[in-house]
């Protein structure tokens, strides 16, 4: 019994330590930017405190760096009233107005010159975190100014929330139990464009701007979603009981810093409202470098007390207000629009476009996204139309201000412009797709993606050997790689005879990949290394796959019928089933080696998982029955033997009782599987 105690009381120093760390090392990552440790190092951290976590479940807390996800989707969100109104800023929109603000000001406090802080204005998402003794218990909305939406679950995965503040720094600065913080959600630019990519290679519409996308991404009803969408949060407000706990804002900024927020960067003060003024000016002309967009700047008097003594309008305080920048737009004449194809085979529709300067850039050319975005904004070859630069960088066309006299609307073609292959678009995607694997426009990141350490492993193909391979015509699709010669190869720059001689090594040691890896290294849309996993395990060669519908193919777990949808549609490509025909005959392995099961004691049953499971992941469980012989599907049918319900399960659950099929909890599959 001792024994157990001690090992228990090992295993918890352990879990602590190992959360200690991880919160340093996503501190020094997500706030600071100044990484100590590769990522490979932080995921090893992570992987351990989630087996030692799983194995001692009674030792998981909520301020855990491992529950910043949480669990399956909600109904909706709760309405949580504000102790103190979120208000919003009244606007400056010159420099006049910034004097005039800052002459009520001064007749308002009767002070000769005021001192201000000037912060950069992000395009966001205000919101409101609340902590208990130092633990994040609540994030709400800024909503209506009075009351917002709780939207916890989300704000708790965004990686800059501390979900613990500094025991040692809220005694230093002697802050009470109950702290508010508040500040802005938003979306870097690159993020924003990664975000977008991934829109239009799903089939989704695209966000109209970094705004839409952090609030859209904080109010889903799925934190896993919040989770993946790169979201940052900077803290500008601190309140303790309602109340500004420091004598000057620019001391909340300091300990909201020290606190281990990330704070609004470069903010300065200014004394007086010259200094503002050459604040905004100075920032017009870098706000196009910063990583995330900015619509203006903030300006705040800095003294807490002179705050409170000018107080509030009916909307907005007397003390602060948003100068916003003028927008960067001109007028010009769509040329024509013309489609390009990127390198996932997404046609996108692009404005050809009278030249004109905006903002200091020529711009010619804009995209128009897709063909839902060219029917909401009606725009025609012929029209004027609208452009700005969005945060200030990306030219996009915002409104067709006079129809053109001979304008001729824009048909996306039937075949792909590049390669001739047939035009591919699902019912419920608004994105026109080239399917075919080699298509020129594709074929660069095809063969870097055939080539990856996940892939087929082929050590030495890089990107500039790949540039000369396509610049040169040498390899036409992945399957020229194998018919490579060492005299071709050894005459290419940067290479030589013994480095060519090492990559045809390594593309023939290739042909022995597994199934899996060879499913993955086909990019197919949606199949990433799991799902290639399952549908080699599931069915054994790469010749069933391509002959399996969308039902069969919706039996494999975690394939559902968009993911089944893509795999038929990429096989039945006649460009695509030419080339897998040159892999098999290269030598390629088009067949599973089987696994045999540790046991039989599953021997022919087949189960479902619905919900969330608290002990296992549903890979985990899903190897537990393969192991004993069973199989795991995603859909429930009449020949589904078990059904295993989580927490929250979905429809599955109602049609397995409908069925009555045998339904299992955790602890009633978890004695199946073992026997214990």
């Amino acid at each position: 019994m001792a024994r157990s105690q001690s090992l228990r009381s090992d295993v918890a120093r352990e879990i602590e330590a190992l959360r200690e760390k991880i919160r340093y090392h996503e501190y020094r990552y997500y706030v600071l930017d100044e990484p100590e440790i590769s990522d490979a190092e932080f995921d090893r951290l992570v992987r351990r405190l989630q087996e030692l976590e799983a194995a001692h479940p009674e030792l998981i807390t909520p301020d855990s760096p491992t529950q910043r996800v949480g669990g399956a989707p909600r109904e909706g969100f709760e309405t949580v009233r504000h102790r103190r109104p979120m208000l919003s800023l009244d606007n400056a929109n010159s420099y006049e107005e910034l004097r005039e603000f800052d002459r009520r000001v001064r007749e308002l406090s009767g002070r000769d010159r005021i001192e201000y802080v000037a912060e950069h204005k992000f395009d966001g998402l205000s919101l409101a975190l609340h902590y208990e003794e130092g633990l994040l218990v609540r994030g709400v909305t800024r909503g209506d100014g009075t009351t917002g939406e709780d939207v916890t679950a989300n704000v708790r995965t965004i990686r800059s929330v501390p979900l613990r503040l500094p025991a040692e720094r809220l005694r230093h600065y002697r802050l009470g139990p109950h702290l508010e913080v508040r500040g802005e959600v938003i979306m870097t630019r690159r993020a924003f464009e990664e975000l977008n990519r991934l829109q239009e290679e799903a089939g989704g519409k695209r966000f109209a701007n970094p705004r839409n996308a952090a609030a859209g991404s904080v109010r889903v009803l799925d934190p896993k979603i919040t989770a993946s969408r790169k979201l940052d949060f900077h803290a500008y407000y601190l309140l303790v009981e309602g109340r500004v706990p420091v004598r000057r804002h620019s001391g909340a900024l300091e300990t909201l810093a020290d606190l281990q927020f990330k704070v609004p960067p470069s903010w300065e003060i200014c004394n007086g409202i010259d200094a503002v003024i050459a604040y905004c000016e100075r920032w017009e002309g870098r706000r196009e470098k910063l990583p995330y967009e900015i619509d203006g700047i903030v300006v705040k008097v800095n003294d807490v007390a002179l705050q409170e003594e000018l107080g509030y309008t009916a909307k907005a305080p007397r003390w602060a207000i948003a100068f916003k920048y003028p927008a960067r737009q001109q007028t010009t004449v769509v040329r024509d629009i013309i489609v390009q194809v990127g390198r996932t085979g997404t046609l996108t529709p692009v404005a050809v476009l009278e030249p004109v300067q905006v903002g200091g850039v020529t711009v010619s050319r804009s995209t128009l996204h897709n063909m839902d975005e060219i029917e909401r904004l009606g725009v025609q070859i012929g029209d004027t139309v609208l452009i700005e630069r969005a945060g200030d960088v990306i030219p996009h066309v915002v409104r067709v201000v006079r129809p053109g006299p001979h304008r001729r609307p824009f048909r996306m073609p039937e075949k792909c412009p590049v390669c001739g292959s047939r035009i591919h678009k699902a019912p419920d995607e608004v994105a026109y797709r080239c399917v075919n694997a080699n298509c020129p426009a594709r074929l660069r990141e095809s063969l870097l993606h055939f080539a990856g350490r996940h892939a087929m492993d082929i050590d030495g193909l890089g990107e500039k050997i790949v540039d000369q391979l396509v610049e040169k015509g040498l390899v036409r699709d992945v399957a020229d790689l194998y018919h490579l010669r060492l005299e071709t190869l050894a005459a290419l720059e940067r290479m030589g005879e013994k480095s060519a001689q090492n990559l045809l090594d390594e593309i023939e040691a290739s042909k022995k990949a597994p199934l899996h890896r060879v499913i993955y290294a086909l990019g197919i849309r949606f199949v990433g290394e799991r799902t290639a996993e399952l549908l080699a395990e599931h069915f054994g060669s790469l010749d069933r796959i391509a002959e399996a519908g969308v039902e069969e193919l919706t039996e494999v777990p975690e394939v559902g019928p968009r993911v089944a949808a893509a795999i038929v549609e990429f096989f039945s490509e006649p460009a695509n089933q030419k080339l897998l025909r040159r892999l098999k005959q290269a030598g390629l392995r088009f067949t599973a080696e089987r696994s045999r099961p540790k046991g039989t004691r599953l021997a022919g049953k087949t189960f479902v998982f619905t919900g969330t499971l608290e002990k296992f992941t549903r890979e985990q469980a899903a190897e537990l029955v393969t192991a004993q012989g069973g199989k795991v599907t995603g859909s429930v049918s009449k020949n589904t033997d078990f059904v295993v319900v989580g927490a929250d399960p979905g429809s599955k659950y109602d049609k397995a009782r409908k069925l009555g099929i045998a339904i299992l909890d955790e602890a009633a599959f978890e004695k199946l599987v073992t026997g214990k």
